[in-house]
């Protein structure tokens, strides 16, 4: 209640500073300030009736009474509404009362409340008798009104009164802005799980339609073919040369296998009685409102919005269903370098800065709502990693790197310092520091696991550390990769971790046994980086790899990587071959530097993002077995 009746007095607020009312504005500021409860007070409203009934004020007795039953009372159960009519009654016959005991010589404020009341009261049972009140000589002697006039009888009026408001008040969610949020923002969900069902559904149809009419049409080709050779074929040794007769003396029809031979990955899907591709790609949209390489492009939880950062640290967020429309443009002054989108709201931002700040953006209300400081000493801001409760994050904060300032700049083995840090997202506060062992360096990438409690790190010196987030320490730590890890992630069933580094590796983890490979697989160049592109008079662009390299479908058997011309989808296989190549998404120019995989129902929607700005969504289908 009371975080509901402080937003409400901050819309108050707002509405008075719009109009103008600053004496208003004043007066309510002190008010607030006097009020030590932050809530409704039951008290105020009995004070400010009494204050009526004292100061003679009718009209206004009947209007401040009509308000609460119009936004109060008119909300009760029929039951109620009896209860409610009694004590309206007793408020009447409470400002009669006393009308006479302040006056009872001069009964012209009695005679003017039966003048008015008249016709409101004259057919009600409960005023019958009380009409003849401003006639009576003594009426505190009379039996039928003595009562009245006792103290107990009045403070029992009060007290029922401030009784029934209480409980009225602590049953009714009258300030419940919370409730209204959550229930649209359900809706909103429903809306879209509805209406990804429909595209499904109606890309299913029509791919069993398709297929229908295609087993139809070849088997009616094919069926014309047998007629044809059952025909031809007693005639075809007079059409042959001496020598080929002995040959031909048994025509058979040619089969699908005689024709001109395939290499062996594309026998899987030619070939008759062989399993289907894992899925269709029914569309390619692009998004092409960035200028510069892209660094980070990442889909919120909810699969509604994406945010995509460039090199020039233009930010855009933006939604692609039902249509791609730009949804905020944020420009920062200082260079950014990470981005993460927060579980718990989802539409709050992180940002990591270079200059050792982060900042929690609204997307929605399109304003900065806090800015943490984090090092001086350590400015550059890596990585992001939120909570799934949404309580915490997670921040990689780095010095400025020892070979050189620009990204292009060559790479010497020398262990850039640097930090990992807990923050508390209500408070703004750091929790705590991490240790790393055996020295300070720079984490390249973090990811938690599906409830929070192990954190997965990535670091320049090419180890991967795990960390128990219920305790805040170091489970285990090993030597992964020659160079620096580039990207990590959580398999489907945590039980294992993978990892991709500067040494091109792609490398499976058991997180049971710490150090021992489950698989290991190499990468070309253009799915590891660092990134390369070229143009006109020798002109080359390099980057290092900032966003996610790989990410996984819903499932977890499948993998989405980085290419030179676009996403190339991989399915996770047993042994030591650990990846096979299943689609290639394409549709790019330039090398793909970061992907992000976002899955709902059967249609899955890819992204990958390049060097020359250019981000393409692919709508997969996913072929069910």
């Amino acid at each position: 209640m009371g975080t509901a009746v402080e937003r409400t007095d901050e819309h108050v607020r707002e509405y008075l500073i719009y109009r103008g009312f600053t004496n208003t504005l004043k007066h309510l500021d002190n008010d607030i300030k006097a009020d030590k409860e932050k809530g409704f007070r039951v008290d105020k409203i009995i004070d400010q009736l009494q204050q009526f009934v004292q100061s003679f004020d009718l009209a206004g007795l009947k209007e401040y009474w009509l308000y609460l039953d119009k936004r109060l009372f008119s909300r009760l159960e029929d039951v109620y509404r009896s209860t409610v009519n009694k004590l309206r009654i007793s408020l009447y016959r409470y400002y009669i009362i006393n009308t006479v005991q302040v006056s009872p010589r001069n009964l012209e404020k009695t005679q003017e409340f039966f003048q008015k009341q008249a016709s409101e009261l004259q057919g009600q049972a409960e005023w019958r008798d009380w009409f003849i009140l401003p006639f009576i000589s003594s009426p505190e002697q009379n039996p039928a009104f003595c009562q009245y006039f006792s103290r107990q009888w009045s403070d029992t009026f009060l007290v029922s009164l401030h009784n029934f408001l209480s409980v009225l008040f602590q049953c009714m969610h009258i300030l419940d802005f919370d409730a209204e949020v959550q229930k649209m923002t359900c809706l909103v969900e429903e809306n879209e799980q509805l209406r990804q069902l429909v595209k499904v559904s109606y890309v299913q149809t029509v791919l069993r339609v398709f297929n229908l009419h295609f087993e139809l049409v070849f088997s009616v080709v094919y069926a014309r073919r047998q007629e044809f050779f059952v025909l031809v074929s007693p005639f075809m040794c007079y059409l042959q040369t001496p020598e080929k007769k002995g040959e031909l003396g048994e025509v058979e029809p040619p089969t699908e296998s005689s024709s001109e031979p395939t290499d062996s990955s594309n026998s899987r899907s030619c070939g008759a009685g062989q399993e289907e591709p894992p899925f269709i790609k029914l569309s390619q949209e692009e998004y092409g409102e960035h200028h510069s390489s892209i660094m980070h492009c990442r889909v919120d939880c909810s699969g509604r919005r994406v945010a995509s950062l460039d090199v020039d640290g233009v930010i855009k967020v933006w939604s692609f269903n039902p249509i791609m429309q730009t949804k905020a443009t944020i420009m920062s002054k200082s260079p950014l370098m990470s981005l993460e989108w927060a579980t718990k709201p989802d539409r709050l931002l992180l940002l990591g800065s270079g200059v050792g700040t982060v900042r929690l953006y609204d997307t929605e209300a399109k304003k900065n709502l806090y800015e943490m400081n984090i090092d001086e000493a350590h400015p550059r801001i890596l990585s992001l990693a939120c909570s799934p409760s949404g309580s915490s994050f997670v921040c990689s904060a780095a010095a400025h790197s020892r070979s050189g300032s620009g990204e292009s700049a060559p790479r010497l083995p020398i262990t850039v310092s640097g930090q990992l840090l807990l923050w508390d997202t209500k408070t703004v506060k750091q929790q705590l520091q991490f240790s790393l062992e055996p020295e300070p360096v720079a984490i390249n990438c973090t990811a938690f696991n599906h409830n929070g409690n192990l954190l997965v790190t990535g670091a320049a010196d090419g180890v991967i550390r795990l960390f128990d987030m219920q305790r805040y320490e170091s489970a285990m730590s090993w030597r992964a990769h020659d160079g620096e890890v580039y990207s990590v992630e959580f398999s489907y069933d945590e039980n294992t971790v993978f990892s991709i580094g500067e040494d091109g590796k792609f490398i499976q983890w058991n997180i049971h046994r710490c150090g021992v490979k489950q698989s290991e697989q190499i990468l070309p160049q253009d799915a590891t980086g660092p990134f390369v592109l070229s143009g006109y008079s020798g002109y080359k662009q390099v980057q290092v790899p900032r966003g996610r390299l790989f990410t996984f479908d819903s499932e977890g058997q499948h993998v989405l990587t980085c290419s030179s011309s676009g996403g190339l989808i991989y399915r996770l296989a047993s042994g030591e071959s650990a990846l096979e190549r299943v689609l290639s998404l394409g549709g790019h120019k330039a090398p793909v530097v970061t992907v992000d995989w976002c899955s709902a129902v059967d249609c899955g929607t890819c992204l990958t993002a390049s060097m020359d700005g250019k981000i393409k969504l692919s709508t997969l289908l996913a072929q069910k077995s």
